[in-house]
């Protein structure tokens, strides 16, 4: 795995707070992606643009994990958590659902979110979720990806 970033938030999460969000939204983050939050929390990336059927998208940056996200007052708005609060019922097709099957782990231009999709399996694919066309219990995704790894490896500058 190899992403190029510019800046990325501090503090860094622990294991134990990834632990907490997991526990909260009922998911286990996949290895590699814990390890790339714990470096990487908030980041900016360099390796920005990914392709996927022709179309390039550009994340704008990853979404970071904060143990206060209301103490910090720009970063706070980019934290897992909160993004999900903004739009949740916009993220489940399931209004029974408690917890998540949909995480959004970066912002992308234009207001749409990359995600880790839990739907189908316990190793999530990797999604774009587009917020304008997306309703209430109705989200609509594109699979851009089969896992995190690959998604990673798509990213270039």
């Amino acid at each position: 795995m190899k992403v190029d970033v510019n800046t990325i938030v501090s503090p860094l999460p622990s294991d134990e707070l990834l632990d907490v969000v997991e526990n909260s939204l009922r998911i286990i983050f996949p290895e590699l992606y814990r390890e790339f939050i714990k470096k990487n929390n908030g980041a900016v990336p360099i390796t920005n643009i990914f392709t996927h059927n022709e179309h390039d998208y550009i994340v704008e940056r990853f979404l970071c994990i904060l143990e206060e996200s209301e103490a910090d007052e720009i970063n706070g708005w980019y934290d897992i958590e909160v993004t999900i609060t903004q739009i949740g019922e916009r993220l489940t097709d399931n209004e029974d659902l408690i917890g998540m099957n949909v995480v959004p782990i970066a912002a992308l231009f234009a207001g749409d979110f990359v995600c880790l999709d839990f739907r189908e399996r316990e190793d999530p694919s990797v999604v774009v979720w587009y917020h304008e066309e997306s309703d209430e219990f109705s989200p609509v995704t594109k699979t851009v990806a089969r896992n995190i790894s690959e998604f990673f490896g798509m990213l270039k500058e």
